[in-house]
């Protein structure tokens, strides 16, 4: 369930009174994980895996209400509220208005001694100066430059991260750079409050870790010695995938590939400060294209399409390792979806990570795939589908005939009546032998296609349901309690 998906007024779910009840219904339905979304700034296009920055978090998170009317007036409240009765994400409205009303409120308390009231503000900004320097002065000129992205900054300088430039921008900007400060603290803060609640309900929460990082964000801009880079600040290599079935030119992703080569040199400090970064965020971390880590797909930086890419050795157990010795053991999710090779298997077998499971994926008719529940293993994560598949009530209807009898056999479903084939499907993953099982609450909700959250290789309209505020229900906590109790995963 991600964050942006919860219910409430002001267009998007945020670290409120509603993410709190939500904890609540899921501790009364007993269950003991909730898995989330990547919660960094998004831009264009409104990707979470495409984040302005890999350490910060999205201000449209904050929860408005926490501000007294002194603070944050009705009328700029209103401000923020949706121009439509359609309750879905509308980020254009996010980002012409939420900035704007939060700072009012961080003018207040700066500048009339409400600032006294958080004495841990300064500390906190010394503790992560390592990347929110950088990051607050690239949204202040990103502000300044109307949302361009950095590379298309008209001062050569401050593109180039001068430091003589960048410091007369400091001076020029700072109370711009001081708020966007501000923001993160405050994210951090609900963020920090929120998950404290959660933990002590028993519930522990399952982060989102994107393998890349985007082109347009303040770790390419301040550091891209850690980017196959050229000396003009340009990525010589880009991220994507191969031609498949599915695509015929393959991939383009677009982000800057690592320079593992440096990471390794380093001893891989800044995947260490990454990943602990993350975990003092969640409980639990989802780490996205695992198998990049064994071998990524790169593909010549200008070209169109991914046709021309090839494959590189990434940095397997010598990352893991590195991050193991400077973390210890942390739980860890692989998301090994897709086509995988002999070395993202060992690589998977060597780390002990636990892998991804989806049912989704499992009814082809020739009865071959992996992901056939009685191919599961204990050491994986059973899902019924993700956030880039088709919701389960509408992947019903899109399943071919020769798939649908398949699924129907082995299920031993009736054909003739749906009504049973979701609840059939749960109870499937939950029986099963996987050590943790995840059902989307949209599946749980049996909703259609409006409520997918993302269709991959596709822009606008992702990202953007929300969940309607009673539509988790008694009836619907009582039965997902009982389907957990029945197969013994309710916590204690």
């Amino acid at each position: 369930m991600p964050i942006f998906s919860l219910p409430g007024r002001y267009g998007i779910g945020t670290f409120g009174d509603n993410a709190y009840r939500f904890a609540d219904k899921l501790a009364e339905a007993g269950q003991k994980y909730w898995q989330i979304l990547p919660l960094g700034p998004t831009g264009y296009g409104d990707s979470p895996y495409q984040s302005f920055s890999t350490f910060a978090g999205s201000p449209y998170y904050i929860d408005l209400e926490v501000f007294d009317e002194s603070v944050l007036p009705k009328e700029q409240r209103e401000l923020c509220e949706p121009e439509s009765d359609d309750d879905r994400v509308d980020y254009g409205h996010l980002y012409e208005t939420r900035l704007e009303a939060l700072y009012h409120a961080y003018q207040v308390e700066n500048y009339c001694g409400l600032e006294k009231e958080f004495p841990d503000f300064e500390p906190f900004c010394r503790e992560q100066a390592f990347w929110l320097e950088d990051y607050a002065l690239f949204m202040s000129l990103k502000e300044e430059y109307k949302g361009l992205p950095w590379y298309e900054w008209e001062d050569e300088d401050i593109r180039q991260h001068k430091e003589e430039a960048l410091r007369e921008e400091r001076q020029r900007l700072g109370d711009r750079i001081r708020f966007h400060k501000w923001l993160q603290y405050k994210f951090y803060d609900q963020w920090r409050r929120l998950k404290t609640y959660v933990n002590c309900l028993g519930i522990r929460l399952i982060g989102d870790l994107p393998i890349y990082v985007s082109y347009d964000s303040s770790d390419v801009w301040a550091s891209p010695e850690l980017f196959c880079m050229d000396e003009k600040r340009r990525p010589t290599w880009v991220a994507g995938v191969p031609p498949d079935a599915f695509s015929a030119t393959g991939q383009l992703w677009g982000n800057p590939v690592y320079d593992w080569r440096y990471h390794e040199r380093t001893g891989y400090d800044w995947w260490i400060k990454r990943i602990g970064h993350s975990f003092r965020q969640v409980d639990v971390l989802r780490l996205d294209h695992f198998r990049g880590f064994d071998e990524y797909y790169c593909v010549p930086f200008g070209d169109s399409t991914a046709e021309r890419g090839h494959w590189e050795k990434g940095p397997g157990m010598k990352l893991f390792d590195a991050i193991r010795a400077a973390l210890g053991d942390r739980d860890i999710i692989a998301e090994d979806l897709g086509i995988l090779t002999d070395g993202v298997r060992k690589l998977l077998s060597d780390s002990g990570y636990p892998g991804m499971k989806v049912l989704e994926f499992a009814f082809d008719p020739d009865g071959s795939s992996a992901y056939l529940p009685h191919r599961w293993i204990n050491n994986c994560i059973g899902y019924t589908g993700t956030h880039d598949n088709q919701t389960l009530r509408a992947w019903f209807d899109e399943l071919s005939d020769e798939e649908t009898a398949f699924m129907v056999d082995y299920l031993d479903l009736d054909p003739k009546d749906r009504k049973e084939w979701s609840d059939r499907m749960f109870r499937i993953a939950l029986m099963g032998v996987a050590d943790t099982v995840i059902i989307p609450m949209w599946d749980w909700l049996e909703l259609g296609s409006e409520a997918r959250i993302n269709t991959p290789s596709t822009f606008g309209g992702n990202w953007c349901w929300r969940m309607e505020p009673e539509a988790f229900d008694k009836k619907l906590i009582k039965h997902m309690r009982r389907l957990s109790e029945i197969y013994g995963r309710t916590w204690d």
